[in-house]
């Protein structure tokens, strides 16, 4: 048995599940391992986050020097090996009525936490079983993130004496992810990517990025996907909604998740639902201009789908896991589709001198 494994059994057994079974079970790209317990007709959620596995989060007050210093979970503004992220979020998720998982045993600094199960009733598998419930189901989560936008959420939350603070999707943060498709997808088809064509790349996502002014900034969970949100009919209203993997969340035009969910890596969103949707979520979330909202969608659209293409190219080559690259077709389709408005022709002079056919 090894030293983890041992720590775990002691965490589980002091939260009272001992005598548990424990299973585990695939969990998400990150380093994070999941096990669920079952114990007679009670079940439940091990996450482990050892700390240590990955780099570390941006420290308070840090730089922009500072965090290309410590790398890119600093940079990119993401959680990396900090559980308290998703303790504290999900505590305040779970204040407001949305359903995260509850925290039923927390120890952060071992990096475990115990979690209500929602079972196994995920959005995806639920709507491959029967298509008919695609409609009411997307419907119920977009008025959820609609809700969340709508919801007052502190920078600086906290969770049973851990803190945690939720910083904005800041223009820093954008721009790396971008650069995930140079440094990888573009590499991966041949490209060598120059200093001029870097410098160039840069400002057009600058300028593409100023339309995120148009509305105030929300609460972004920032991987809300059919595969990240489980389906509780028994529940009322938003939480029929079951929330995972938020520990990354942050400050950003309220687009964000809604792009996120509607142009899915892992699944087709019927294409009749797309207009109507983006068209409920702005009424909900009482935004005024959805022709702004639409702009921003689409930028926020194509600055996500460069990250994910730059992101399964990584996790195939960098981490061991090839099968990313069969949702790569599906996120170039998206990200082709991104471009096509007028706003994007620099862009799409960048790739005609720099990737030509890319985007054919």
């Amino acid at each position: 048995m090894s030293d983890r494994e041992a720590e775990r059994r002691a965490f589980i057994k002091d939260a009272g599940w001992g005598d548990a079974v424990v299973d585990s079970f695939p969990g998400d790209a990150s380093s994070r391992q999941y096990f669920r317990l079952t114990r007679g007709d009670d079940v439940a959620v091990l996450m482990d986050a050892a700390r240590g596995a990955e780099a570390p989060a941006e420290p308070e007050g840090a730089s922009t020097a500072d965090r290309e210093a410590l790398g890119y979970n600093a940079l990119a503004r993401l959680a990396g090996p900090e559980p308290a992220a998703f303790a504290c979020l999900s505590n305040e998720l779970v204040i407001r009525g949305f359903s995260a998982p509850k925290i039923l045993a927390a120890d952060l600094d071992a990096g475990l936490l115990l979690l209500e199960d929602f079972g196994r009733s995920v959005y995806a598998k639920v709507i491959d079983d029967n298509p008919a419930l695609e409609v009411p189901l997307y419907e119920s989560a977009v008025e959820c993130l609609a809700e969340i936008y709508r919801s007052s959420f502190p920078a600086k939350m906290s969770f049973e004496g851990a803190n945690w603070r939720v910083r904005y999707y800041d223009e820093t943060a954008l721009l790396t992810e971008t650069h995930l498709f140079l440094d990888w997808y573009a590499v991966d088809k041949g490209a060598e990517i120059s200093v001029e064509a870097r410098v160039e790349w840069n400002a057009i996502w600058r300028a593409l990025l100023t339309v995120l002014g148009s509305h105030a900034p929300g609460l972004a969970l920032r991987d809300f996907h059919a595969e990240n949100l489980f389906w509780l009919p028994e529940r009322e209203s938003v939480a029929k909604v079951g929330l995972i993997d938020f520990q990354d969340g942050l400050f950003v035009h309220p687009a964000y998740d809604l792009v996120s969910f509607l142009e899915d890596a892992r699944r087709d969103v019927s294409s009749d639902l797309i207009d109507p949707l983006i068209s409920q979520f702005c009424e909900q979330a009482k935004l005024a201009d959805e022709a702004a909202f639409r702009k921003a969608y689409a930028v926020l659209g194509a600055q996500r789908n460069a990250k994910i293409l730059g992101i399964f190219v990584r996790l195939a080559e960098r981490d061991g896991k090839p099968s990313y690259r069969d949702f790569i077709p599906r996120v170039h389709a998206h990200f082709v589709n991104n471009l096509l408005g007028a706003d994007f022709q620099p862009l799409r002079d960048w790739f005609e001198t720099y990737l030509p056919g890319e985007l054919s």
